[in-house]
């Protein structure tokens, strides 16, 4: 891969940030965002920061120059927003190569633009630390500097703190809508080689609304979840129904790989303490936040919130040293043995490996811990979720041998230490009733009777 040229001309000026404490005390590199995405060769690798970070006025401006670029690698976890570089125009310059596929890149992926790399989030800064994928250029949305010249990463610092201390160059749009958050992510001035000021809203998720089945399943979650547990969970309507359903409980702690709206009200109410985790006591800690401008307020400067890397997150050994880790994973499907798939609708790879596997595993091992896969039983076209076999093609994200409880609005499945037999039995009876025929027939077919 070709080197990123570091431009000269890049202009360097003072820059006054909104603290009470004065000037950064460092000049930053800015410039426009043209000659900061110059630096930008054929050939090289570039990462883009994540989720409500993507930096869509550099991703716009390095589309702009694609005339003079072939074989520009992308690479990022996942994204919100537009991203231009997946047109079919594009295809020449620019090589998409992702570790997780978001609503944005899934058409264009099944048409062939672009790669995906399976592989647990938390091992994705491997990959740049041991240069298995060098870092070239990292695109990255930071806070503007405080009075001792550091800029946040605000929301997301899951793989992207790694991407940036591995890459040759950086550029960052610096905006003041980034709101600061304490752990990790926190950068000098220094390691910005080109910055670009901007000022735009950062992507927001709204709260969806919970409709009757989330809210089943989330009040047969919530019955799991016992006092002083430390809780990993999504966002979308079962965690939030889940979450709605807590408010009597006490103690609880987050340690997660993100988190939204959903938490504030427990928190606010006191539910939400984090005193009995033993991991950063009385913190809330995650890797990366999206969620609406509420949430977004709400980890601005907040002390009790730490922004950790995902290696640290979502590491088993860590996660494991927590009480009662309830980890709370969706699914697509999930056959009669355990297998679950979470990633891809037969070939089509519909998200990512993501964290799954990595908090089913620490809550499996964390003392009084519950490993928890929630879905509806159909899909939005009445097909049944829990089926005889995973679709030809279908990735199996959590293995059977992992599997613990499998949550539905017709009940709880507690498969561990169920044989083929037993598990089938228990899955067919949280199934929707106008599928359980038919599974019967197959479970009969491959196990005998059911009993």
């Amino acid at each position: 891969m070709r080197e990123p040229t570091v431009n000269s001309k890049l202009q360097t000026a003072n820059f006054n940030p909104k603290t009470p404490n004065g000037n950064c005390p460092m000049p930053l590199p800015l410039t426009t965002p043209e000659q900061a995405v110059s630096a930008i060769q054929s050939g090289n690798r570039v990462f883009i920061h994540s989720v409500a970070q993507t930096p869509h006025v550099l991703i716009r401006a390095m589309v702009a120059q694609a005339d003079r670029l072939t074989d520009v690698e992308i690479c990022h976890i996942h994204t919100e927003g537009p991203l231009p570089y997946l047109e079919p125009q594009y295809q020449t310059a620019f090589r998409p190569n992702s570790f997780f596929i978001g609503a944005n890149m899934r058409r264009q992926l099944a048409q062939g633009i672009g790669d995906y790399v399976p592989i647990f989030l938390s091992e994705i800064p491997l990959l740049f630390s041991r240069n298995i994928l060098p870092v070239d250029v990292a695109l990255i949305q930071v806070s503007p500097p405080d009075a001792h010249g550091y800029c946040s990463l605000g929301p997301s610092v899951d793989v992207s703190l790694a991407a940036i201390r591995a890459a040759k160059y950086v550029i960052a749009q610096i905006n003041p809508r980034v709101p600061r958050t304490h752990g990790d992510g926190l950068i000098p001035v220094s390691m910005l080689h080109a910055a670009v000021e901007v000022d735009e809203p950062i992507y927001e998720v709204k709260p969806g609304a919970i409709d009757a089945t989330d809210r089943k399943i989330g009040q047969y979650v919530a019955s799991l979840v016992e006092d002083g547990a430390t809780l990993q969970l999504g966002i979308g309507g079962i965690p939030n129904a889940t979450l709605a359903e807590l408010i009597h409980h006490k103690g609880l702690g987050i340690h997660t790989e993100m988190f939204t709206d959903g938490i504030i009200d427990l928190v606010e109410r006191g539910v939400i303490t984090g005193e009995h985790k033993t991991v950063l006591p009385y913190r809330i800690v995650s890797s990366f936040v999206m969620g609406s401008q509420r949430v977004y307020d709400f980890i601005d400067d907040n002390p009790a919130v730490a922004m950790k890397q995902a290696s640290y997150t979502n590491d088993t050994a860590i996660i494991r040293r927590n009480p009662k880790v309830t980890a709370i994973n969706s699914a697509i499907e999930i056959d009669l043995t355990g297998q679950v798939c979470a990633d891809t609708i037969g070939t089509m790879q519909y998200s990512g490996v993501g964290g799954q596997m990595d908090f089913v595993r620490g809550a499996s091992l964390s003392e009084g811990g519950k490993p928890i896969i929630a879905l509806p039983s159909v899909t939005s076209k009445g097909l049944s979720k829990i089926v005889p076999f995973l679709k030809e093609g279908a990735g199996v994200t959590t293995t059977r041998a992992h599997v613990h409880y499998i949550v539905t609005e017709y009940g709880i499945a507690n498969l561990y230490g169920q044989n083929l037999r037993q598990r089938a039995r228990a899955l067919i009876n949280i199934a929707h009733p106008d599928h359980r025929e038919a599974l019967e027939r197959e479970a009969h077919a491959r196990f005998g009777p059911l009993g």
